[in-house]
């Protein structure tokens, strides 16, 4: 089952606004999204795998700093959502790599 699947009014219903400014731990409810907390370098501040099944699972860095997530977790979401959001401050970026099947 895909996200769409899942949730077919997700990508209808989140706004950027909502998107936004909903609580956090709210929107990765609604979304069905896992989070799992891992040791990284420095330089990783998160990551979106999309399982076979549709469903989502965020990557979230130890000891960095909660704005840094927001921002981060909120972005990704908006990109998996496809919800159009404003440009990352500097130094964030998101990017997306093939995934070879």
């Amino acid at each position: 089952m895909t996200l769409a699947q899942a949730c077919p009014d997700a990508q209808r219903k989140t706004s950027p606004d909502y998107l936004m400014n909903a609580p956090l731990p709210q929107l990765l409810a609604e979304h069905g999204v896992d989070v799992v907390e891992v040791e990284a370098e420095p330089g990783f501040t998160g990551g979106t795998y999309a399982r076979p099944d549709g469903s989502l699972l965020f990557v979230r860095p130890s000891g960095r700093p909660v704005a840094e997530w927001e921002i981060t977790a909120r972005a990704l979401l908006g990109r998996v959502l496809r919800v159009p959001l404003p440009p990352l401050p500097a130094p964030f970026e998101v990017t997306e790599l093939p995934v070879s099947v």
